[in-house]
């Protein structure tokens, strides 16, 4: 008997076209509730989701209305698009995300970032709660990602997106670079380790992806910064160092710390964010 293999490249083509409309299918619903135009889709990670309470004429949909979308399950994840102005820029905020740990699959993570590229948006800032790996950096310490190590074991990316290099944009880097300086917030520099998680990283794991270059570690981002890049928009990353990477501190890590950390830095955060959507907006 003759044993038949399925052709990857084919099947990869099916998957591509059943993601697509699921996408579409998220996009035409938000734009049924108001979702019109967005510029930047604001992702906000653990602690951080308040930031959505700055934006004129909001315009809140909770995941759970929306079909084919996920539900997060995390604390600190409220789980809602909210979409409203910034600085007269049309933004498009996620309060929270879901992640490979909590039983989702990799296309499940990235969907939302798919739906909001339909729906117009050019710029992608994606935000987290991170480990400290460089010990410079104390807890409250906001980090650039530069660069990641995808160590999740999966992949959101079809074919025709791969091979595109690192996905986050230099241009909107330096732009914030720049901003921060003249905000007088000192914004640190790095490359994010994106873990699949739920558990933290045991001491040795710490010295181990210290010595391969990575400067925070988390459990989100690495994939939804591939498809943005894929989608052809600027990707920006910004990390919360809400702790110290196990080994590196006598406390023992807890995603409480996580949330309160983020929260006690959010009004710092969230000055950075509100002066960036307009100039990183500008950028296209």
């Amino acid at each position: 008997m003759t044993r038949r293999f399925a052709d990857p490249l084919r099947n990869a083509g099916e998957v591509e076209r059943d993601q697509r409309g699921r996408a579409e299918r998220i996009a035409a619903a938000l734009a049924a509730r108001g979702v019109c135009g967005p510029r930047v889709q604001l992702v906000l990670g653990s602690g951080l989701g308040a930031f959505a309470d700055r934006l004129a004429d909001p315009v809140a949909v909770p995941y759970a209305d929306l079909p084919d979308l996920p539900r997060s399950g995390v604390p600190g994840h409220a789980g809602r698009f909210v979409f409203g102005r910034l600085g007269g820029v049309p933004v498009l905020c996620n309060q929270g995300r879901v992640h490979l740990y909590e039983g989702w699959g990799p296309l499940d993570v990235t969907a939302a970032v798919r739906a909001g590229a339909l729906l117009g948006v050019r710029c992608l800032v994606l935000t987290n709660a991170a480990g400290g790996l460089d010990r410079s950096f104390e807890p409250g310490t906001l980090m650039l990602i530069r660069d990641h190590i995808a160590a999740q074991g999966e992949s959101a990316l079809f074919p025709a997106e791969c091979g595109r290099g690192s996905p986050y944009d230099r241009l909107a880097a330096e732009r914030l670079l720049e901003l921060a300086a003249e905000l007088g917030e000192p914004l640190a520099q790095g490359v994010y380790v994106a873990l699949r998680g739920p558990s933290y990283e045991t001491p040795a794991e710490v010295r181990a992806w210290s010595a391969l270059g990575g400067s925070a570690v988390g459990m989100s981002t690495a994939l939804e910064a591939q498809v943005g890049h894929g989608e052809g928009q600027r990707v920006v990353g910004l990390s919360c160092i809400t702790n110290k990477a196990a080994g590196l501190s006598a406390e023992a890590l807890s995603h409480a710390e996580v949330v309160e950390v983020g929260q006690r830095t959010a009004a710092r955060f969230a000055r950075l964010l509100e002066a960036a959507v307009p100039l990183l907006a500008a950028l296209d």
